[in-house]
């Protein structure tokens, strides 16, 4: 498999051919043999060759260009996180190109084809939602354009990736709210589908089983993101039989819906009922009651994220992948603190 841009160079040694020959056989000229025709754009498919574009643009220069993918740039978090990617960037020397996925396969799928076609030297990635098929990354790899992913994991690509341990976060939030007197804390989650989802969501239940309780399925609640959404879900959860005294939001924008709901129904925060999201942003100190929250370090990912490409570029020799996890801590506020003083981590 090719790990540089492929050049008609490289399908003329392939094919032991002409460079001439290739060229022709691409641009569909005559007096090329119909087999050595069909071999040449065989070969050109299955190695990604992109004619005067990508390809061609990083092997006769650079552009000190970054190109960067966010999911949603309303999203405090992921302002934040490119903030530190700028920084870092315009400090070595680069440019950002700068796009938002808004969530969406199809829009990610299209902002990555006009990077591409910007010539940007290598990419700063947070997956979307919708994502499920990682082709357009892997082709993109297959070209030699560095790639490095934020925030959101991705297992099928073999990729620098900036993270945070979310089981870890999870773990601690719900302890908190166990260790301050709560018993049923339900958990308020994103798509099922996600890994994030699903490492958040082991955290919670390896939490409940350190302190001896049960998980209860009933207790966890999937949906989207928005507030409309986590509103219904938590009037839902309120609604069982035995509800929950401690509520944990997987963002705070889900925390806030959480609140609305629970304000509708007129329960007292954290007395009857516990609230911790996640995010730390900075609406929280300002709602009442103030919201206890998981803070991740998002400038410090973007600047890791944006330090891991330029290594990869500035290197002359291929950089292996490198995986680096941030650590979280929780800001404990109103919403949660019921009774037991609970220090911070650092």
């Amino acid at each position: 498999m090719k790990r540089h841009p492929v050049t008609i160079k490289d399908i003329a040694r392939q094919l032991n051919v002409s460079v001439a020959t290739v060229s022709r056989a691409l641009r569909g000229l005559p007096d090329i043999h119909p087999d050595t025709r069909q071999a040449v754009l065989t070969l050109a498919q299955e190695w990604d060759y992109q004619p005067n574009q990508l390809a061609t643009s990083l092997v006769k220069s650079r552009t000190r260009t970054i190109g960067i993918i966010a999911p949603n740039l309303g999203y405090y978090f992921f302002s934040t996180a490119v903030h530190g990617i700028e920084e870092v960037a315009y400090a070595a020397g680069y440019s950002v190109l700068l796009t938002q996925s808004k969530e969406s396969y199809q829009r990610e799928l299209t902002n990555l084809q006009d990077l591409a076609r910007g010539q940007v030297d290598g990419l700063i990635v947070s997956i979307s939602r919708e994502t499920s098929d990682y082709e357009h990354f892997t082709k993109l790899q297959r070209r030699g354009v560095p790639l490095v992913l934020f925030d959101r994991d991705c297992e099928a690509l073999d990729v620098s990736k900036v993270l945070i341990d979310n089981h870890a976060a999870a773990y601690e939030a719900t302890d908190h709210l166990l260790t301050n007197g709560c018993r049923r804390v339900a958990l308020l989650a994103g798509p099922a589908y996600l890994s994030l989802t699903s490492q958040r969501r082991r955290g919670y239940l390896d939490a409940l089983a350190a302190h001896g309780l049960p998980a209860d399925e009933s207790l966890v609640a999937y949906g989207d993101y928005s507030q409309t959404n986590a509103v219904e879900l938590t009037h839902r959860l309120m609604s069982l039989p035995n509800p929950p005294d401690g509520l944990l939001a997987l963002s705070d924008r889900i925390a806030v819906g959480a609140l609305i709901a629970l304000k509708e129904r007129g329960v007292r925060l954290p007395d009857e009922v516990a609230l911790v999201g996640f995010n730390n942003e900075p609406l929280n100190a300002l709602l009442t009651p103030s919201l206890t929250s998981v803070a991740q370090p998002a400038e410090e990912i973007g600047r890791e994220a944006a330090r891991l490409l330029i290594a990869q570029l500035e290197s002359p020799q291929p950089v292996p992948p490198v995986v680096l996890i941030l650590p979280t801590y929780l800001v404990v506020r109103e919403s949660s603190q019921k009774t037991v003083s609970v220090g911070l981590r650092a």
